[in-house]
């Protein structure tokens, strides 16, 4: 029998394999030879987006993230440019809005502040005081419930805010013009030491979702 060759999960952003975000799409992947945990920001950010998507069209999503300056090494200055870049495009790919931006902020607060996120998500045609607002608030507390289950620091900060742009008073976008419908605003925190904590707890939950996959797989094949 050919042994069956484990899988390589990447916990840098690199380009190799495709992006996971476990919350929204690990099950897609669990047959990859190569997965990639993307950055923090993103897999904090793009379980929002996704939860939001689920009822609306989201044509815009910016994630603003706000982390210790202490806990950001050399590396993550040298490449934030790179690291804002990549989670703007996982937002678009895996969370799935039309379009994506992010922005990271370096905290020099002493004592270092948990990291934070402020995640905006503009969905089309979404009316005031529509059953949509419930049933993407419920949608974003299950989401960040299944991402509690494998990173328990993650956290809502604030309940989800609604605000709705109508033709009379639209919302001003630069290279995009105006935006009528609602902005959700979402606001978390993750306990700890920021970025690395909450990657590695997502490869963790991957490495073990797979293993009980082709667990399952192997003993069903037999």
């Amino acid at each position: 029998m050919t042994p069956v060759r484990a899988p390589i999960i990447d916990l840098t952003p690199s380009a190799t394999g495709p992006w996971c975000v476990p919350a929204v799409n690990l099950d897609d992947h669990l047959d990859a030879r190569h997965l990639n945990m993307a950055t923090g920001d993103a897999q904090a950010s793009v379980p929002i987006v996704a939860a939001v998507a689920q009822s609306g069209i989201v044509s815009y999503a910016e994630v603003v993230s706000s982390m210790s300056a202490k806990s950001a090494g050399p590396e993550i200055r040298a490449d934030i440019d790179a690291l804002t870049e990549i989670t703007a495009a996982t937002v678009q790919i895996v969370g799935g809005a039309q379009r994506g931006k992010a922005m990271m902020i370096l905290n020099p607060a002493d004592p270092p502040i948990p990291a934070r996120f402020t995640v905006y998500c503009l969905v089309d045609g979404m009316e005031a005081g529509s059953a949509d607002r419930q049933r993407i608030e419920n949608d974003v507390l299950d989401m960040v419930a299944k991402v509690r289950a494998y990173a328990p620091g993650y956290r809502l900060k604030r309940p989800v805010q609604f605000e709705t742009f109508s033709a009379a008073n639209p919302l001003y976008i630069p290279e995009t013009g105006k935006f009528t419908g609602t902005r959700v605003t979402v606001l978390l925190e993750v306990a700890g030491p920021a970025d690395l904590d909450i990657v590695a707890a997502a490869a963790k939950f991957t490495a073990e979702h797979i293993a009980v996959y082709r667990s399952e797989t192997a003993r069903a094949a037999t």
